[in-house]
């Protein structure tokens, strides 16, 4: 099928948006493919549409006859993202399949083998996932065609959200075989909605294929959607202090209707700001990393099921930033920062999720007196001094029990609030410092990790015959003894379907000592890459020059709050490099008097 017939057939569209078209055909030439394309602009097309195409025409005769050949490796770190991305694939017919934390080895064999042998066209997994040895020895044997790379602007340590695990990318590409699509090796697409100039050619170098010399030619596509948008005012709101703050988002999401999001920096903030709106009759809900993860899927489709004028569903999410990657609402009218951001990259994608229909909305930064120093100590929160991040590994070390010259390769569920308690160490310079130690190589470190629930038979076989037991609990602990043949004599990870009903009855069943039961949860996950060293060292890239670049992003945003004097979209974008842009007629710098306050 041509690219246009996969658009229509599988998705429902006639025509392209703007450089999509340029995209995909690059990819199906060849081309590793940079793609520069602003939030809602559309690139999950990118790469789906010219996997299907090519696996179309690719592949034996019998293979087309089952759907052709080719599978696409999409990495991205929004395990959200994933499983969106695979249901939709799914009801469109196009099979799927995704890979994250928490699934069970079963799980994950099985959409392995699926995707080698089966009809599979797209597998999604995190980065981290590239970092085993064994997962990439798996990939050398399943036949992708193209390697899409989400938030690619990951993968540079100058960009704002780095994550080590994506340096690994370049490396799976020497274990791919030639596509017989073209006979050449799979191209990367590279797709992001915030990089500045430096970032983007930092990713071209760090997805370059590792067999290639540096004098050879390397052939990069590059393309750049203007991030100017149309339909969204950005206005900056100014207040003496957090209860004028406060105020004034009560009055601003009274006077516009529809969906809104207001972002804040932690999460007891999110849950105050809530109560507040519903008590001044705005339908409001929270989210944030601390709720688990059936809460944070409920009140997401709480409120992506809203629509304005019936009785259902959640109008406004106070949220942290755990909210929003790869949501996919575009009748949002207005995002709200309550707290100033750490960056113009985190900003304008945060505040890009407004408006995706084209219709007018509304981004609105509340920025008070304060707030700069505010800022100026998130410097000291995000990078603290090397002797308390010495210090955090040692605690970490000794909290663990991980002796020196020992450790490598361990891996760890803890609750770092809990290591803070038990250590003595204060909570948001902790988290930095493990991230920090993430960057340099130490360990890797994942802030939300779902946890699978794990139970262990706690009586023999026959003094399960003593017990008076429901057919229930009778019938469960029979399927636990059939299918878990270890689970008398160690916890064992379940692997079945968590339903309300599986945990009530094992819940009664460990109230009763029959069985340990520990339900599933949300905790960190602390994976030792080397051994315990007695001291610790810190890259000046990871360390100084991060620093110095944190700085100069928090100068950015002081700058964009507080001039007076030039369109606050044209601001955005010159950061980004469109210092051509012209004013945006709409926000409160070109207007003058704003459209929504007075």
């Amino acid at each position: 099928m041509s690219i246009l017939e996969v658009l229509h057939t599988y998705f429902g569209y006639d025509s392209f948006r703007p450089l999509q078209q340029q995209i995909i055909q690059s990819v199906m030439d060849g081309n590793d493919t940079l793609a520069l394309l602003p939030t809602g602009g559309g690139k999950s097309l990118c790469f789906q549409i010219p996997t299907l195409a090519m696996a179309s025409v690719a592949g034996t005769e019998e293979e087309k006859s089952k759907g052709g050949w080719g599978l696409c490796l999409v990495v991205t770190p929004l395990i959200a993202l994933m499983k969106d991305q695979v249901e939709n694939l799914q009801r469109r017919g196009i099979h799927a399949a995704a890979i994250y934390t928490g699934m069970s080895k079963e799980k994950q064999d099985t959409a392995l083998d699926n995707c080698q042998y089966g009809p599979y066209r797209f597998l999604y997994v995190s980065p981290e996932r590239l970092e085993s040895a064994a997962f990439r020895n798996r990939l050398s044997y399943l036949p992708v065609n193209l390697i899409a790379v989400d938030e690619a602007h990951c993968i540079s340590q100058w960009g704002y959200d780095f994550r080590p695990a994506y340096l690994r990318i370049a490396q799976v590409r020497e274990v791919l075989a030639p596509s017989p699509f073209n006979g050449k090796q799979p191209p990367v697409l590279a797709l992001t909605a915030t990089a500045t100039r430096e970032v983007a050619e930092d990713i071209k170098d760090k997805l370059r294929h590792p067999l290639e010399s540096d004098e050879s030619p390397h052939k990069w596509q590059t393309f750049r959607q203007s991030f100017l948008r149309h339909e969204l005012s950005f206005l900056v709101r100014y207040a003496r202090d957090e209860t004028e703050k406060a105020d004034r988002l009560v009055y601003i999401l009274q006077r516009v209707s529809g969906s809104a999001i207001v972002y804040v920096r932690n999460r007891k903030r999110a849950e105050q700001l809530a109560e507040l709106l519903v008590e001044n009759n705005i339908n409001a809900t929270f989210y944030h990393a601390g709720l688990t993860a059936a809460e944070r899927e409920e009140r997401q489709q709480e409120w992506k099921q809203y629509v304005p004028n019936q009785a259902k569903g959640k109008r406004v999410m106070v949220c942290t930033n755990a909210f929003g990657m790869g949501i996919d609402k575009a009748d949002v009218r207005i995002v709200v920062h309550f707290d100033t951001p750490d960056s113009p990259e985190a900003y304008f994608q945060e505040a890009g999720r407004a408006g995706r229909d084209g219709q007018t909305a509304y981004a609105v930064l509340l920025y008070a007196k304060d707030d700069k120093q505010k800022l100026q100590k998130r410097v000291l929160d995000n990078y603290p001094p090397k002797e308390f991040i010495q210090k955090v590994y040692q605690r970490l070390s000794e909290y663990l029990t991980i002796g020196a010259g020992s450790g490598q390769g361990y891996t760890f569920n803890i609750h770092v609030e809990e290591l803070c308690q038990v250590m003595h160490l204060p909570i948001i310079p902790t988290y930095s410092a493990l991230r920090l130690l993430d960057q340099a190589g130490y360990i890797y470190f994942e802030e939300e990790h779902e946890t699978q629930p794990r139970i262990q038979l706690r009586v023999s076989a026959r003094e399960l015959n003593t017990y008076i037991l429901s057919r229930e609990q009778h019938s469960l602990l029979q399927h636990l003894m059939r299918q878990y043949p270890g689970v008398f004599t160690e916890l064992q990870y379940l692997h079945e379907t968590m339903t309300d009903l599986l945990h009530q009855l094992l819940v009664s069943l460990a109230q009763r000592h029959i069985i340990t039961y520990i339900p599933r949860s949300t905790a960190s996950l602390v994976y030792f890459r080397q051994e315990r060293q007695e001291t610790v060292w810190l890259p000046p890239a990871v360390y100084e020059q991060r620093n110095i670049l944190f700085q100069q992003r928090l100068q950015a945003m002081t700058d964009y709050a507080t001039q007076n004097t030039q369109c606050r979209q044209q601001r955005l974008l010159a950061y980004f490099g469109e210092t051509d842009s012209p004013p945006c007629g709409m926000c409160d710098i070109c207007r003058q008097t704003a459209p929504i306050v007075t």
